[in-house]
């Protein structure tokens, strides 16, 4: 049930961004492993898009967050307001209620605004004076951002990024693509016409088949000692957290089930490091000097931990 519930989403979502599957791919990834998904890249390749497209492919709860300098932190999380006739305060939820939060360009927002995002994308709750309020399940918070070289942007501080589980670019389509695109434009938005392919409950019993796929214990050593290498490489000055490690491990899970296995190869986390890792991660200065990135750094990183057999 399970591969055929992603299959059927996944194919929504590529109806309207043509070219993409692999994105396709790790945005449902993300959402069976109840994680959250920052999508960069320059303006206009379609991150909204993609965004919407998952949103709308699930009958479920879904609001857009517009990030800009002047967004207040209580125009994300809520906030109280004074009633005049029953005399007493009463809570107004923010942007953040609903099971699927599409945060536009969060990195044009201020750095107060964006931490308002970080309880809520930990934790699923929103305090405000106080008061502590639950966020529904399934929770997802999709964002966009533009590359920090961009004009209006501030970068994300680390303890953001750290509870993005992972992070894709969607780069220019191929010819063919943006092609098939400017057809499909001619006279119909194909995101107008896209309907669910499923809805929240179902979402969350897969969320609860992910949970029980298994992971040997050698396995489990493995995405460790990955985490454990980026920290004492040389070439970073910020490795893997321990939360970078757990979110590694749901991600497995979530392909693993996806392609129809109940349990968890060392291939699972090898491919899905890059994404998983590669955001957390911050080169020493002479490491970016030399022009080396994350992804390289990480490369070296896998190449050096002994894959485990059987």
């Amino acid at each position: 049930m399970l591969r055929t519930v992603t299959d059927r989403v996944r194919t929504a979502i590529e109806t309207v961004i043509q070219g993409k599957p692999d994105v396709a791919r790790t945005a449902v990834t993300v959402l069976l492993a109840e994680g959250h998904l920052l999508i960069e890249d320059v303006p206009g390749v379609g991150k909204t898009v993609l965004s919407k497209a998952l949103a709308r492919s699930i009958d479920c709860s879904v609001r857009r967050i517009q990030f800009t300098p002047d967004l207040l932190p209580s125009d994300v999380t809520g906030v109280s307001v004074f009633n005049q006739e029953s005399r007493r305060f009463e809570f107004r939820p923010g942007g953040v209620f609903a099971n699927i939060v599409i945060g536009d360009e969060i990195n044009r927002a201020s750095p107060k605004t964006q931490s308002a995002m970080l309880e809520c994308m930990e934790e699923r709750q929103v305090t405000v004076d106080g008061s502590t309020y639950t966020l529904e399940s399934p929770f997802m918070v999709i964002a966009t951002q533009n590359p920090i070289e961009m004009e209006g942007t501030y970068a994300l501080p680390e303890a953001q990024r750290d509870r993005f589980m992972a992070r894709v670019s969607m780069g220019y389509p191929v010819a063919e693509a943006e092609i098939a695109m400017l057809s499909a434009r001619d006279t119909r938005r194909p995101l107008d016409d896209l309907e669910p392919v499923t809805d929240a409950v179902e979402i969350g019993k897969l969320i609860q088949v992910v949970s029980n796929v298994h992971m040997a214990r050698s396995v489990q050593e493995y995405a460790v000692t990955v985490a454990e290498a980026t920290r004492r490489s040389p070439d970073l000055r910020l490795g893997a957290s321990p939360r970078a490690t757990l979110h590694l491990v749901r991600a497995a899970k979530a392909t693993a089930a996806m392609d129809g296995r109940d349990y968890v190869l060392p291939d699972d986390l090898a491919g899905l490091a890059p994404t998983v890792l590669a955001h957390r991660l911050l080169p020493t200065v002479e490491a970016a000097m030399a022009g080396r990135t994350p992804e390289d750094i990480l490369g070296s990183v896998l190449r050096s931990v002994p894959v485990p057999e059987g």
